[in-house]
């Protein structure tokens, strides 16, 4: 298959993925899906626990040559990250891929959007137990 035609392909196949699943899936949960979240979170006993975070390291096998000194990791592969917050039943909420720097999940964490509305003193307005303390 040829560059475009790939690439095209890529595009649409991207489009296909968010029309279909944004409404339900990618997005960030309401505070009423918060509420259910710590619900089936502590039914599954994590107290106050919404969801996962996590970071994936894929080889980047044809890094381009001008960007293999911010791409690679610790054992000199060239590398690039998936940051996902997902629940249990893989509602994916955030997403953050490719990003640069040393490839720790430190690092990946410092660049990432999904702490920004904490940081700035903007949270959800939802309510949880912890050691019979309510938040």
């Amino acid at each position: 298959m040829g560059k475009s035609t790939t690439l095209e392909a890529l595009v649409r196949f991207c489009d296909a993925v968010e029309n279909l699943y944004t409404r339900d899936y990618l997005r960030r949960p309401t505070p009423r899906d918060l509420q259910w979240l710590l619900q089936k979170a502590e039914a599954r006993g994590f107290l106050g626990m919404i969801s996962s975070i996590d970071c994936m390291h894929w080889q980047w096998k044809n890094c381009p040559t001008a960007l293999q000194g911010d791409y690679g990791n610790r054992k000199g592969q060239k590398s690039i990250i998936l940051e996902a917050v997902a629940g249990f039943d893989t509602w994916v909420w955030h997403a953050f891929f490719g990003v640069a720097g040393s490839q720790n999940d430190l690092n990946v964490l410092g660049q990432s959007p999904v702490f920004n509305d904490v940081l700035k003193g903007h949270g959800p307005n939802i309510t949880y137990q912890v050691n019979n303390t309510v938040y």
